[in-house]
């Protein structure tokens, strides 16, 4: 029994490793899409939208199976608890790489402005979203709860970009009429990079929760069973 409860896991962290990886290309081509405004690469993150979602039913539905069949307790309990968690956030993180996706395509502009690009310090925001998914994932497989935790610290920056990019909108669109539709739809990709890295941080709470039975949400710390 012990042996096949092993090999369940195993799977699921596997499952849950390569929805990872999609997500990260989802997010990857994201950035790309938005910084040359490629309508390619924003309709080959449309079509793999499908995948993400089925990434997700499917993880989440052999976690119940697990649930049901094994009722596991303690390590293994807070595992797939947290799998079944990171898996959702994963799946609302891919939802923001489809998000920006349509915006490229709805988009009637063919190029960005490289000093509001500059400015807003998109490239930035889109970096430290990529280093935090590659960084947690990467924290998942050596069940480093440290390096998790100091991932999470990253937030703060996106927070930051995200507040200022509000006024460098509004001026710019105030200095150029017509690009007021482009910077009312380029505002929800600050958000929706914003909202990527509010749930990495909860990937990396969750991470902590199965590693050490710590729940930090909050900025509280206390023991798990």
């Amino acid at each position: 029994m012990v042996k096949f409860i092993e090999t369940e896991l195993e799977d699921l962290g596997r499952e849950v490793d390569q929805m990872w990886t999609l997500v990260y290309n989802q997010m990857e081509q994201a950035q790309q899409a938005v910084l040359d405004m490629d309508r390619g690469a924003a309709q080959q993150i449309m079509v793999r939208e499908r995948r993400v979602d089925a990434f997700e039913l499917k993880i989440d539905s052999d976690v119940e199976d697990f649930i049901a069949l094994y009722t596991p307790v303690a390590v293994d309990l807070r595992y797939v608890l947290s799998m079944l968690k990171i898996n959702n956030d994963l799946e609302r993180i891919g939802d923001y790489a489809d998000g920006i996706a349509r915006f490229v395509r709805d988009c009637d502009a063919q190029s960005l402005d490289p000093e509001l690009v500059e400015k807003l310090q998109l490239r930035t925001m889109f970096s430290t979203v990529l280093e935090m998914l590659k960084e947690l994932q990467e924290a998942l497989r050596e069940e480093n709860a440290a390096k998790a935790t100091a991932v999470a610290d990253k937030d703060d920056l996106l927070d930051r970009i995200n507040l200022a990019s509000t006024g460098i909108l509004t001026d710019y669109a105030i200095a150029h009429k017509e690009a007021i539709p482009l910077c009312i739809g380029f505002g929800s990709v600050f958000r929706k990079l914003e909202r990527t890295g509010d749930h990495l941080t909860n990937i990396a709470e969750e991470i902590v929760f199965y590693i050490d039975a710590k729940v930090i949400k909050h900025g509280e710390a206390g023991t798990g069973a």
